[in-house]
């Protein structure tokens, strides 16, 4: 397939257009917003939750996992679904129900029901995020296409640096229940911004009678099961875990499975074929990498003020706020005027670079570094998240007929969904293994009876000296140990860092093999 040729691949997702397209991106706001605020609550206040509700370490576990998978389950068919049922439809509806179910989440106390309650949650969560994409390449005129991708981009790298000091509030002086009962407010607004924004459509029955049931379960069961494969296996040891060997091998089958259907049918809901333009098949792996090289802002500043500072959200969210989230208000809209007069592959590669820079300053990082030694960092990340991922969205859609976006915007979410936990996944394991290595060799360097380490033990014991010399030597040998785990920490991060560094090199030489898209509505005035 030719790089200079729009891929043609997928339905026609062209729908009516909204008579008042302010609402409509509102509802994309509000809607994309809601779902990544819901990820932070479980990465940042996940030990909140569990001594709210009573849960145990493994019972914490299983509650954000079986919160996200839904996510993961109906998310890439959502696109196929509005391109069918409406917007309304999927959208109006399930916000209200999910408003409804937030406001009594936090007066369930039996476990199971907790878990239900979760799993619905999620399943309508994963609507909102696909149908939101799906309401600007729908409903909304070209010209606001830009636009409201930015707003779409925007809430994701603004939930990563103000959902920690938000989480942080709402546990330590608004009660923990806030958690969800914010989303009792900003739900059924979505609702209505949907129900005002977007048009009345109706059903199409063609396309409904030609449906790719097949593909559609194939490939969300695949992902789903993937999902929590990755989930659990940091914490189940991987391939020593049955279950999460069969998650895993159950998922590859499926997505394999998905494969040869999508290759065979008459009618494809997400043809694979797409994937075999250059343009856009390059692209979408510069997403995924986009993706891994973003966790030094998701998860390696944030943890590293976490584990090493031993900071709590509330100490930690203003900084992510400040100088992470505030100057996307600035920075987003300068990539929208650029992207109307640069090629937007130059401008990816100046986003990738900010993250590639941004990384090699944190791999300077030591056990003394705080809050305001990552400022530069994070405005460095604020840059490579407008610079990178609107752009990308921006090439996807210029090599694709604007009228089958619904395939791309398929791929797109499943990018941004299972990328984010793959790359989570990755990074808490590799955390993990790094420390557990650097740990070893630095015991390698303080062997039993050397006279440096003795006169140390004895120095970090003298505390306890008036307790007995084997209370000092222990308390000693615990304080070293201690230290010997902390500096084991840091270099961890410092690995990741790097790994985060040549990610985003790979990013900048991916983009450069693409070439340029073919003249239409997204190209750059000259």
């Amino acid at each position: 397939m030719s790089a200079a040729t729009p891929v043609s691949d997928g339905p026609i997702s062209v729908g009516r257009r909204s008579h008042h397209p302010l609402l409509a991106v509102a509802a994309v706001l509000l809607g994309a917003y809601m779902t990544n605020f819901h990820s932070r609550i479980f990465s940042t206040g996940l030990a909140d939750l569990r001594g709210a509700f009573g849960l145990g370490m493994d019972e914490g576990a299983w509650l954000s996992t079986i919160a996200q998978a839904p996510q993961i389950l109906i998310a890439p068919c959502v696109a196929w679904l509005v391109t069918v049922f409406g917007v309304r439809r999927v959208l109006v509806v399930p916000a209200f129900l999910y408003g409804a179910l937030c406001l009594v989440t936090p007066f369930i106390r039996d476990s199971g029901g907790l878990m239900l309650i979760h799993a619905v949650e999620g399943l309508l969560l994963g609507l909102f995020v696909p149908a939101t994409l799906t309401v600007i390449l729908r409903n909304l005129p070209m010209k606001w296409w830009v636009p409201a991708v930015a707003v779409y981009v925007f809430r994701q790298a603004f939930a990563i640096n103000s959902g920690i000091d938000l989480v942080g509030l709402y546990t330590q002086d608004w009660g923990w229940q806030w958690l969800y009962w914010q989303d009792v407010v900003l739900a059924p607004l979505m609702g209505l911004c949907a129900w005002a924004g977007a048009p009345r459509e109706p059903v199409d029955p063609d396309l409904l009678h030609r449906a790719d049931w097949g593909g559609m379960l194939l490939f969300g069961s695949g992902l789903a099961m993937l999902y929590i494969a990755l989930d659990q296996g940091n914490r189940l040891d991987w391939l020593e875990s049955g279950l999460v060997t069969a998650f895993l091998a159950g998922g590859i089958l499926l997505l394999l499975l998905f494969a040869i259907n999508e290759w065979l049918v008459e009618q494809p809901w997400a043809s694979a074929r797409v994937l075999l333009s250059r343009n856009l098949g390059l692209t979408l792996l510069v997403s995924l990498l986009y993706t891994f090289a973003s966790v030094s802002n998701s998860a390696l500043i944030p943890n590293f003020l976490s584990t090493v500072g031993h900071l709590r959200p509330e100490q930690v969210g203003p900084l992510l706020l400040q100088w992470g989230a505030l100057p996307l208000l600035v920075l987003m809209p300068l990539c929208v005027w650029l992207l109307g007069r640069v090629d937007a592959r130059a401008l990816v590669i100046v986003g990738l670079s900010a993250f590639g820079l941004a990384a090699l300053m944190g791999t300077g990082v030591t056990h003394d570094w705080r809050l305001d030694d990552f400022r530069l960092m994070l405005l460095l990340q604020a840059v490579g998240h407008c610079f990178t991922f609107l752009p990308i969205v921006v090439l996807a859609l210029a090599n694709t007929n604007p009228a089958r976006a619904t395939t791309v915007s398929a791929y797109i979410q499943v990018l941004r969904v299972d990328g984010v936990v793959l790359a989570s996944a990755l990074a808490t394991t590799g955390l993990r293994l790094s420390e557990q290595l650097h740990s070893n060799l630095i015991g390698l360097h303080l062997p039993q009876g050397d006279k440096a380490v003795t006169d140390a033990v004895g120095a970090l014991g003298h505390a306890m000296a008036g307790q007995g010399q084997a209370a000092a030597q222990a308390f000693g040998l615990s304080n070293l140990a201690s230290l010997v785990q902390r500096e084991a920490t840091v270099l961890s991060y410092i690995d990741g860092f790097w790994a985060c560094f040549a990610l985003a090199l790979a990013g900048i030489l991916t983009i450069a093999l693409t070439t340029r898209p073919p003249a239409g509505p997204f190209t750059p005035a000259r």
